[in-house]
């Protein structure tokens, strides 16, 4: 790795499938430069990709947040249903 540069993965998971996306950038770069550099949009249903629906490692991050070496930048998929609504059903 060249000096002044970082390594991140970038994943999606859908119900059928995965995309993982290891991406090098240049130290500093955002969350959504290193979306945008991965090219998983394009892999993507169109807005598949919200900035309030991000991670990394399972923590909501903002879009600016600046990218850490070794990152797992993680584009969570919308709830098909109200974790208190499925606790209702099961209740039933």
């Amino acid at each position: 790795m060249a000096e002044g540069t970082i390594t991140v993965t970038v994943v999606h998971a859908a119900a059928d499938r995965q995309i993982l996306r290891q991406v090098v950038l240049a130290a500093g770069s955002t969350i959504m430069q290193a979306i945008d550099a991965s090219g998983i949009v394009n892999a993507l249903p169109d807005g598949a990709v919200d900035p309030h629906r991000l991670g990394v490692f399972a923590r909501k991050v903002s879009p600016n947040q600046p990218a850490q070496d070794g990152d797992r930048i993680e584009i969570y998929r919308p709830l098909l249903l109200d974790p208190m609504e499925a606790r209702r059903r099961r209740a039933r």
